[in-house]
């Protein structure tokens, strides 16, 4: 394994884990906390791509859509164009925060990630009106987030948490006020 990782440029791009190889926690790893306004922002710009996509009808935009939501979930904000822009230019020119936990936020980009992978397929099989459909369900969704400040999203991962289909253990500051950061 360590022959894969043979010069100190390669080593500096792959997290090294505790043998020395690729740390595959870290290349997949979400920020917890999260800084609401980032996410809001996000969402915003999503915001305004879908809705340039829907106006347009250009299909394509669709899958940009959906890339831009797998690289979040996936990866969080660290090579996501619109992960990077809100956390390291735009947020900070707002020079505000609030952070809330992470998990119910990456569970939402899932969401995101289904909805707009959801609407590019239908769109490639010949049905784009279902796909605009589902664009515009996707837009109202990403309007809350960046607009009202409620995540759809993250309201579904409490519903789900309290019924007990993800484990408290994934979220245990969602369940304890005195576990959120101030």
């Amino acid at each position: 394994m360590s022959k894969l990782i043979s010069s100190p440029a390669r080593a500096a791009q792959a997290p090294a884990g505790p043998q020395g190889g690729i740390d595959w926690r870290k290349v997949f790893a979400f920020p917890n906390p999260v800084n609401e306004y980032s996410a809001r922002i996000t969402a915003a710009l999503v915001v305004l791509l879908s809705l340039a996509t829907l106006l347009t009808g250009l299909g394509w935009g669709l899958a940009v859509i959906a890339g831009g939501f797998w690289l979040r979930v996936l990866f969080g904000p660290r090579i996501s164009p619109f992960g990077v822009l809100s956390v390291k230019v735009l947020t900070p020119l707002l020079g505000k925060k609030r952070l809330v936990p992470g998990p119910p936020k990456r569970f939402a980009q899932g969401i995101g990630a289904a909805m707009s992978t959801a609407a590019a397929i239908l769109f490639a099989a010949g049905l784009a009106p279902a796909a605009w459909i589902v664009l515009a369900v996707l837009i109202v969704a990403a309007s809350l987030e960046a607009f009202a400040g409620f995540c759809l999203g993250c309201a579904v991962f409490g519903v789900l948490q309290r019924r007990g289909l993800i484990p408290e253990d994934v979220c245990e500051a969602c369940n304890n006020l005195s576990l959120r950061r101030p």
